[in-house]
């Protein structure tokens, strides 16, 4: 399939992952991606792997120095975007009584506030018939231990989702969101957490999945294309559930 022919694509945190995966499924359908990443090396790296089609930016989603200098540092590269796939971000984890104010701030910075000013600042360079979507998460659902602030940053971005398309409809620009659930990422590696540590949590993970395993990044990535394609048409201010069924079944 072509569904994106002569298509542009913005993607933030496309340098592995869901992003990747993504931008991988976006040029082989057609379409031109432009990654952003916070650092070169990891950004010149996924620029490498997905070939020609592709460019990349060093721009740290959080930061809004680097968020104000987004839409230039594309127009650059794009004459406009075509699915801007909000997908930058990553968690870390402490109990109420063990969070500070500085992971307060960096995870609503990373994925709230960051999320909000990304679209703002790429919004000129969307016409009729452009997509946006939004990476949630299926923790918004269900109240886990140690997940508070993160769940509440993705709750924020949730919302977005329906006063976004409310917003955007007389632009003829469609909103929804993709909510995975465990996903083989990197998710983990900000937390702190030791390689061991983290297998642990995994193993502990997977038992609790109706489908007992991890979902591959492709396979959020197809329903991202999905929601950006002709196809969903008539799909808008959705939050599209891709988690195995884990947030509805006990």
């Amino acid at each position: 399939m072509q569904r994106f022919k002569n298509k542009s694509a913005l993607i933030t945190g496309g340098t592995n992952g869901i992003g990747f995966a993504t931008a991988q499924q976006f040029i082989q359908e057609g379409g031109s991606v432009i990654i952003t990443g916070r650092s070169a090396d990891t950004v010149n790296k996924a620029v490498e792997k997905l070939g020609t089609h592709a460019a990349g930016l060093v721009s740290d989603a959080g930061t809004m120095r680097d968020i104000l200098r987004l839409q230039e540092q594309v127009k650059q590269r794009a004459s406009s975007i075509d699915l801007l796939f909000v997908n930058a971000g990553y968690g870390k984890f402490a109990s109420v009584e063990h969070v500070d104010e500085a992971h307060f701030d960096e995870l609503f910075n990373l994925l709230a506030k960051g999320v909000f000013f990304t679209v703002q600042q790429i919004l000129p360079l969307m016409k009729n018939g452009s997509s946006i979507i939004f990476n949630t998460s299926f923790v918004t659902e269900i109240g886990t231990p140690n997940f508070s602030v993160y769940s509440a940053a993705k709750s924020a971005v949730q919302s977005f989702i329906k006063t976004f398309a409310a917003e955007f409809t007389e632009r003829g620009i469609r909103v929804n969101g993709i909510s995975p659930g465990h996903i083989k990422t990197n998710i983990f590696n900000n937390t702190g957490l030791t390689r061991e540590q983290i297998d642990g949590a995994i193993q502990h993970i997977v038992p609790a999945i109706p489908f007992k395993r991890l979902g591959e990044p492709a396979e959020i990535a197809n329903a991202v294309l999905f929601l950006a394609s002709e196809e969903a048409s008539y799909i808008h201010g959705t939050e599209l559930r891709v988690d195995a069924g884990l947030s509805i079944i006990r």
